[in-house]
């Protein structure tokens, strides 16, 4: 199979045709021998219930001041 890379802004582009099955989402790129290596990163997730499962019993545990928290625009 023959694609094409491109230029996009400062950096190279690599065009995935759509046999491939490629979805969007992050690449790794490894250098091999004189060629590369493409293949997908799995999306990583937290469980849904990750952070309702988390308890800190410890009475000597204190959160470190966090600083100023500025206001955001949603």
């Amino acid at each position: 199979m023959i694609t094409k890379v491109f230029k996009s802004g400062n950096s190279m582009a690599l065009r995935l045709p759509r046999a491939l099955g490629a979805a969007e989402g992050s690449m790794l790129i490894e250098k091999r021998d004189d060629g590369w290596l493409v293949k997908p990163v799995p999306e990583t997730k937290w469980p849904a219930d990750f952070f309702d499962k988390i308890c800190i019993e410890d009475p000597a545990f204190e959160r470190p001041d966090q600083g100023t928290v500025r206001s955001v625009e949603l």
